[in-house]
Protein backbone atom coordinates (compact mmCIF):
# COMPACT_ATOMS: atom_id res chain seq x y z
CA UNK A 1 0.00 0.00 0.00
CA UNK A 2 0.97 3.37 -0.67
CA UNK A 3 0.43 6.80 1.06
CA UNK A 4 -2.45 8.83 0.37
CA UNK A 5 -1.24 10.45 -2.84
CA UNK A 6 1.98 8.55 -3.52
CA UNK A 7 2.48 5.81 -6.70
CA UNK A 8 4.60 3.45 -6.68
CA UNK A 9 6.01 1.72 -10.02
CA UNK A 10 8.91 -0.42 -10.62
CA UNK A 11 10.20 -1.16 -13.64
CA UNK A 12 11.39 -5.22 -14.19
CA UNK A 13 13.06 -7.63 -16.52
CA UNK A 14 16.43 -8.75 -17.62
CA UNK A 15 19.18 -6.83 -18.30
CA UNK A 16 19.61 -4.91 -21.59
CA UNK A 17 15.84 -4.87 -21.90
CA UNK A 18 15.89 -0.81 -21.59
CA UNK A 19 14.76 -0.60 -17.91
CA UNK A 20 16.60 2.74 -17.20
CA UNK A 21 15.61 4.03 -20.19
CA UNK A 22 12.03 3.74 -19.48
CA UNK A 23 12.12 4.74 -16.19
CA UNK A 24 14.25 7.76 -16.65
CA UNK A 25 11.83 8.74 -19.44
CA UNK A 26 8.63 7.97 -16.96
CA UNK A 27 10.17 10.16 -14.50
CA UNK A 28 10.71 13.36 -17.22
CA UNK A 29 6.69 13.08 -18.55
CA UNK A 30 5.80 13.29 -14.59
CA UNK A 31 8.23 16.01 -13.35
CA UNK A 32 6.93 18.15 -16.46
CA UNK A 33 3.72 17.59 -15.17
CA UNK A 34 4.54 19.02 -11.77
CA UNK A 35 4.78 15.66 -9.75
CA UNK A 36 7.17 15.38 -7.30
CA UNK A 37 9.14 11.82 -8.63
CA UNK A 38 11.93 9.60 -6.76
CA UNK A 39 14.04 7.72 -9.33
CA UNK A 40 15.89 4.74 -7.84
CA UNK A 41 17.11 1.50 -8.14
CA UNK A 42 18.00 -2.16 -6.32
CA UNK A 43 20.68 -2.91 -5.47
CA UNK A 44 22.58 0.46 -5.15
CA UNK A 45 20.82 2.94 -3.99
CA UNK A 46 19.90 1.92 -0.26
CA UNK A 47 22.65 3.10 2.47
CA UNK A 48 24.18 -0.72 2.09
CA UNK A 49 23.50 -0.92 -1.64
CA UNK A 50 26.74 0.14 -2.87
CA UNK A 51 28.42 -2.75 -0.65
CA UNK A 52 25.42 -5.06 -1.39
CA UNK A 53 25.98 -4.50 -5.27
CA UNK A 54 29.87 -4.78 -5.80
CA UNK A 55 29.06 -7.93 -3.46
CA UNK A 56 26.52 -9.42 -5.44
CA UNK A 57 27.44 -7.87 -9.21
CA UNK A 58 31.29 -7.34 -9.47
CA UNK A 59 32.37 -10.20 -6.79
CA UNK A 60 33.53 -14.14 -6.95
CA UNK A 61 31.65 -17.02 -6.38
CA UNK A 62 28.70 -16.64 -3.94
CA UNK A 63 26.29 -18.75 -2.68
CA UNK A 64 22.57 -18.56 -4.13
CA UNK A 65 21.37 -18.02 -0.46
CA UNK A 66 23.68 -15.52 0.40
CA UNK A 67 22.77 -14.14 -2.72
CA UNK A 68 19.61 -14.03 -1.73
CA UNK A 69 19.31 -12.55 1.06
CA UNK A 70 21.89 -9.85 0.63
CA UNK A 71 19.29 -9.21 -2.01
CA UNK A 72 16.97 -8.94 0.76
CA UNK A 73 19.08 -6.92 3.42
CA UNK A 74 19.48 -4.41 0.63
CA UNK A 75 15.90 -4.07 -0.28
CA UNK A 76 14.81 -3.84 3.50
CA UNK A 77 17.04 -0.57 4.03
CA UNK A 78 15.79 0.64 0.72
CA UNK A 79 12.34 0.72 1.89
CA UNK A 80 12.72 1.87 5.30
CA UNK A 81 14.81 4.72 4.07
CA UNK A 82 14.08 5.74 0.78
CA UNK A 83 10.49 3.97 -0.91
CA UNK A 84 8.25 4.46 2.34
CA UNK A 85 9.64 8.03 3.35
CA UNK A 86 8.97 9.20 -0.37
CA UNK A 87 5.64 7.60 -0.82
CA UNK A 88 4.63 8.75 2.41
CA UNK A 89 5.19 12.12 1.45
CA UNK A 90 2.72 11.65 -2.10
CA UNK A 91 5.92 11.28 -4.47
CA UNK A 92 6.08 8.85 -7.20
CA UNK A 93 8.78 6.23 -6.75
CA UNK A 94 10.17 4.58 -9.67
CA UNK A 95 12.68 1.60 -9.02
CA UNK A 96 14.59 -0.11 -11.14
CA UNK A 97 14.03 -3.63 -9.97
CA UNK A 98 12.68 -5.15 -6.98
CA UNK A 99 11.01 -8.26 -5.67
CA UNK A 100 9.82 -9.67 -8.71
CA UNK A 101 13.67 -9.26 -9.67
CA UNK A 102 14.16 -11.68 -6.68
CA UNK A 103 11.50 -14.32 -7.34
CA UNK A 104 12.64 -14.70 -10.74
CA UNK A 105 16.57 -14.65 -10.72
CA UNK A 106 16.95 -16.69 -7.13
CA UNK A 107 13.72 -17.92 -6.58
CA UNK A 108 13.50 -19.84 -10.39
CA UNK A 109 16.82 -18.57 -11.77
CA UNK A 110 19.02 -19.90 -8.69
CA UNK A 111 16.30 -23.07 -8.24
CA UNK A 112 15.80 -21.67 -4.52
CA UNK A 113 11.88 -21.83 -5.11
CA UNK A 114 9.77 -18.33 -5.61
CA UNK A 115 7.65 -19.36 -2.67
CA UNK A 116 10.60 -19.04 -0.36
CA UNK A 117 12.18 -16.23 -1.86
CA UNK A 118 8.59 -14.46 -2.14
CA UNK A 119 8.42 -14.93 1.97
CA UNK A 120 11.77 -13.22 2.66
CA UNK A 121 11.15 -10.23 -0.03
CA UNK A 122 7.73 -10.02 1.86
CA UNK A 123 9.52 -9.82 5.11
CA UNK A 124 12.11 -7.33 4.07
CA UNK A 125 9.34 -5.33 2.26
CA UNK A 126 6.62 -5.22 5.25
CA UNK A 127 4.73 -6.18 2.43
CA UNK A 128 5.44 -3.75 0.32
CA UNK A 129 4.47 -4.18 -3.24
CA UNK A 130 4.07 -2.01 -6.22
CA UNK A 131 0.81 -0.13 -7.44
CA UNK A 132 1.80 -1.08 -10.79
CA UNK A 133 4.72 -3.28 -12.43
CA UNK A 134 6.01 -2.70 -15.48
CA UNK A 135 7.95 -5.91 -17.08
CA UNK A 136 10.10 -5.41 -20.22
CA UNK A 137 10.16 -8.31 -22.15
CA UNK A 138 12.52 -9.27 -24.93
CA UNK A 139 13.50 -12.80 -26.39
CA UNK A 140 16.84 -14.13 -24.85
CA UNK A 141 18.50 -13.71 -27.76
CA UNK A 142 17.58 -10.45 -28.31
CA UNK A 143 18.79 -9.11 -24.98
CA UNK A 144 21.46 -11.07 -24.54
CA UNK A 145 22.78 -9.68 -27.93
CA UNK A 146 22.07 -6.23 -26.43
CA UNK A 147 24.33 -6.85 -23.83
CA UNK A 148 27.28 -7.74 -25.31
CA UNK A 149 26.93 -4.88 -27.58
CA UNK A 150 26.91 -2.84 -24.02
CA UNK A 151 30.16 -4.28 -23.46
CA UNK A 152 29.77 -4.82 -19.54
CA UNK A 153 28.90 -8.20 -18.14
CA UNK A 154 28.87 -8.44 -14.43
CA UNK A 155 28.56 -11.44 -12.21
CA UNK A 156 24.66 -12.63 -12.93
CA UNK A 157 24.58 -12.06 -16.57
CA UNK A 158 27.52 -14.24 -17.22
CA UNK A 159 25.22 -17.14 -15.91
CA UNK A 160 24.75 -19.71 -18.91
CA UNK A 161 21.32 -18.91 -21.27
CA UNK A 162 18.92 -21.41 -20.24
CA UNK A 163 19.20 -19.63 -16.61
CA UNK A 164 18.17 -16.34 -18.39
CA UNK A 165 15.49 -17.71 -19.90
CA UNK A 166 14.32 -19.03 -16.75
CA UNK A 167 14.14 -16.17 -15.40
CA UNK A 168 12.46 -14.03 -18.79
CA UNK A 169 9.45 -17.08 -17.71
CA UNK A 170 9.20 -16.16 -14.06
CA UNK A 171 8.95 -12.48 -14.93
CA UNK A 172 6.11 -13.33 -17.31
CA UNK A 173 4.59 -15.82 -14.72
CA UNK A 174 4.08 -13.43 -12.20
CA UNK A 175 2.65 -10.89 -14.55
CA UNK A 176 -0.39 -13.78 -15.51
CA UNK A 177 -0.89 -14.11 -12.36
CA UNK A 178 -1.74 -10.24 -11.40
CA UNK A 179 -2.69 -9.09 -14.48
CA UNK A 180 -4.52 -6.03 -12.77
CA UNK A 181 -0.87 -4.61 -11.15
CA UNK A 182 1.25 -5.51 -14.32
CA UNK A 183 2.15 -4.06 -17.67
CA UNK A 184 3.84 -6.32 -20.08
CA UNK A 185 5.23 -4.42 -23.02
CA UNK A 186 7.39 -5.66 -25.64
CA UNK A 187 10.86 -4.62 -25.35
CA UNK A 188 12.58 -4.96 -29.23
CA UNK A 189 9.79 -2.39 -29.61
CA UNK A 190 11.02 1.09 -30.36
CA UNK A 191 12.05 3.29 -26.64
CA UNK A 192 9.48 6.00 -27.66
CA UNK A 193 6.12 3.44 -28.45
CA UNK A 194 7.06 1.37 -25.19
CA UNK A 195 7.04 4.96 -22.96
CA UNK A 196 4.25 6.05 -24.49
CA UNK A 197 2.18 3.01 -23.45
CA UNK A 198 3.54 3.19 -19.64
CA UNK A 199 2.64 6.44 -18.97
CA UNK A 200 -1.11 5.66 -20.49
CA UNK A 201 -1.06 2.93 -17.96
CA UNK A 202 0.60 5.06 -15.42
CA UNK A 203 -1.70 8.17 -16.64
CA UNK A 204 -4.85 6.17 -15.29
CA UNK A 205 -3.52 5.36 -11.82
CA UNK A 206 -2.83 8.77 -11.19
CA UNK A 207 -6.61 9.86 -12.01
CA UNK A 208 -7.77 6.87 -9.83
Amino acid sequence: MTGPRGLFVAFEGGDGVGKTTQQALLAEHLRARGRDVVVTREPGDSRIGPQVRAIVLDGGDLDSRAEALLFAADRADHVAHVIRPALERGAVVLVDRYVDSSIAYQGEGRGLGREQIDAISRFATQGLLPDLTVVLDLDEAARAERVRRQGYVDRIEREPDHLHERVRRAFLDLAAAAPERYLVVDAARPAAEIAADIVVAVEKMVRT
